[in-house]
């Protein structure tokens, strides 16, 4: 029987497979791609989702309005694996976003908003996957760090964050949103990722 140890100078991990009943495990690969007037109906529906509600629910999208309005400091994207879209990201730059979502700000940071879209897609990992839009914030070398903000209540999405490395900042209120802020800093996305 040949040797397994990773250090065997026999070994060659190319050509091991490791197969779970039939099937191998097949990799995840998320596609982000721009949101577009054609996926209006979809970010309707998933936005009237229970889950979606209950993560954002004092905020109402036009999303006929918000996928026409183009923003220099905003980037509306569809996370698709294999062509299926299952969620939304929005990448703000909070200094430049015109609704002055987060008020005053400093500048060379990046926020992030994500959804997974149908809850029979919630918990098979794609929120983590999804998170490869932090690659595309911190593209730009400026770029010191991304907020985000889910609702103090969200016990769930404050785990995922902080397994993420992102750092609790203050509690803060968003219109009628009670929220946490939360912040990873291009150090920590780095040492994390």
């Amino acid at each position: 029987m040949p040797c397994l140890h990773p250090h065997h100078p026999s070994h060659n991990f190319k050509d091991l497979k490791f197969p779970i009943g039939r099937s191998h495990i097949q990799e995840i690969v998320i596609n982000l791609r721009p949101a577009t007037i054609a996926d209006l109906n979809l970010l309707q529906y998933w936005d009237s989702q229970p889950h979606v509600i209950a993560s954002n629910p004092n905020d109402k999208w036009d999303w006929e309005v918000e996928l026409h309005h183009k923003s220099e400091g905003r980037e509306q994207l569809i996370a698709e694996i294999n062509g299926r879209p299952i969620g939304f990201i929005e990448i703000t730059d909070p200094a430049r976003d015109d609704s002055n979502y987060w008020g005053d700000v400093a500048v060379n940071l990046r926020a992030i908003d994500i959804w997974i879209g149908s809850e029979t897609d919630l918990g098979k990992g794609y929120g983590t996957k999804m998170q490869l839009a932090l690659s595309r914030c911190f593209t730009d070398p400026l770029v010191i760090a991304v907020l985000v903000d889910p609702l103090a209540s969200n016990s769930r999405a404050h785990r995922f964050y902080e397994r993420l490395g992102f750092q609790f900042v203050e509690q803060r209120w968003f219109g009628n949103d009670d929220c946490f802020v939360y912040r990873l800093n291009r150090a920590d996305w780095h040492h994390n990722f």
